[in-house]
């Protein structure tokens, strides 16, 4: 355990037992040695990377701790950035790795019958400056809808519903030339920081059907893929179906992407504009089947909802389980937004965008798998604090299901999050988003919360 973080009080004392026993259960340093996070003498590797992890609890960052005298650790800077800039530790093996091992203790505590799914999305990793780091971008933001400076996050998860765990990354750069900002470093084409390097300039499409390779590999399994309309196409809908999965996502109202519907093929709005709708209280407005694709087509379900914030307005998803029933699927697409949430906790809380500063690519790299291991030992944490399972089998019988999101609330999840200018983009308003952090943070267990209060008033 670090020095830096005060143990002598009831918060510090249960933090310290709490990363103890993540540490321990889960083998952190045996992962660390699997990616090849390893050092043949001097400081452990283990010891730098608990430090890293735990930084964020304590109030000061490590520069202030060295400004104030107060940095007690046995090693250096200089050994800390070293590990940092380490291109040959293996950060998405060491994250799929752990979250598998993190997801094997959560899935037990849910009925069989429970739907897990993957869930794929991106959030902007901004930078003020990218002019000497390396792969710095100029990345366009959906949110804004300007141009930003630094990557793209591109982000696999896995959820049951109550827990999200983030399985791996890549923070993606820029494909054109005209738009990379930083300097590009060349490494051998077989080593994994070309690799890493590789993968960071592919479309995002295509770096989505990588990440979830690699977790399938991992042994990560799940019964659907989740995303929202920047992948929402015919290809990426028959890549997803060619690993063997079934993906829910939201449609773009795009005319140039069509589907087969009795002979025709037709756009996501004429198809809309012919259907007959639905009448009354449905709960959507169509449902119908189509296919999917040009020369090879597979079945799906398209299924309209209206918009309530305008009822001129409606969002459309799709699933390639054409079986799945209409409620099912909104339900289902409704666990998508946990994935939002995460990216709020990390940047607001776990300091995913404030703490680091490096220009090293490998670095950042390093830093955001740290920032995800974070995330891993809170939820877990949270997750056995509100689940009396999790104390032993005798609870079993006698302990309600910690309960699946329903469709009434996944609905209403969906349909508040339409934004009437962006209409065709799934994004909270900033006080829904406010509102949905602090019930997130307020079911962390005390010493959690204080600790990263403390975090927040020193920063």
């Amino acid at each position: 355990m670090p020095n830096s973080i005060i143990t002598q009080d009831q918060d510090g004392k249960n933090l310290f037992n709490a990363i103890s026993s993540f540490f321990s259960t889960f083998g952190i340093g045996n992962l660390l040695r699997k990616c090849n996070a390893q050092k043949e003498k001097g400081i452990p590797v283990i010891d730098i990377f608990k430090y890293k992890l735990c930084n964020v609890f304590s109030n000061r960052s490590m520069y202030m701790q060295h400004k104030t005298g107060s940095f007690k650790e046995t090693f250096s800077k200089n050994t800390f950035y070293r590990f940092l800039n380490n291109s040959k530790t293996n950060w998405m093996r060491f994250t799929t790795i752990l979250s598998k091992k993190v997801a094997d203790t959560v899935e037990p505590l849910t009925n069989e019958d429970r739907i897990n799914a993957f869930v794929v999305d991106d959030s902007l990793f901004e930078r003020t400056s990218c002019k000497k780091t390396e792969l710095g971008s100029r990345i366009f933001d959906h949110t804004s809808m300007k141009y930003r400076k630094g990557y793209r996050l591109m982000t696999l998860g896995w959820t049951d519903g109550n827990t999200f765990l983030p399985i791996n990354s890549s923070l993606l750069a820029s494909s054109k030339e005209s738009n990379l900002i930083g300097p590009v470093e060349t490494f051998d084409g077989r080593s994994l920081a070309a690799k890493r390097r590789k993968l960071a300039q592919m479309k995002g499409t295509d770096v989505m059907i990588e990440l979830l390779k690699t977790a399938q590999v991992a042994g990560h399994h799940a019964d659907y893929v989740l995303f929202d309309t920047w992948f929402s196409n015919p290809a990426q809908l028959l890549a997803v179906k060619e690993l063997g999965l079934d993906s829910i996502a939201m449609i773009k109202k795009s005319s140039r992407i069509f589907y087969e519907y009795e002979g025709e093929m037709l756009s996501i709005k004429k198809l809309f504009g012919i259907c007959k709708k639905r009448r009354g209280r449905s709960k959507y407005l169509l449902s119908v089947n189509v296919m999917v694709g040009n020369e090879q087509k597979i079945p799906a379900k398209i299924v309209c909802v209206r918009n309530k914030q305008n009822k001129k307005d409606w969002v459309a998803f799709i699933c390639t389980n054409p079986d799945l029933s209409e409620e099912e699927i909104i339900r289902i697409y409704g666990k998508r937004w946990q994935i939002e949430v995460f990216f709020k906790t990390c940047k607001s809380y776990l300091q995913l965008i404030s703490e680091c500063h490096s220009l090293s690519y490998d670095a950042l790299t390093a830093h955001v798998a740290i920032v995800f291991t974070r995330y891993l030992m809170i939820a877990i944490e949270q997750r056995r604090t509100e689940d009396n399972r999790t104390l032993g089998e005798i609870f079993f019988f006698f302990t309600d299901e910690l309960m699946d999101i329903t469709f009434g609330e996944s609905f209403q999840i969906i349909l508040t999050a339409m934004m009437e200018s962006i209409c065709a983009i799934f994004q909270p308003t900033e006080k829904q988003m406010g509102l949905l952090i602090e019930m997130f943070v307020g079911h962390l267990p005390d010493y959690i919360i204080n600790s990263l209060a403390k975090t927040t008033l020193a920063a």
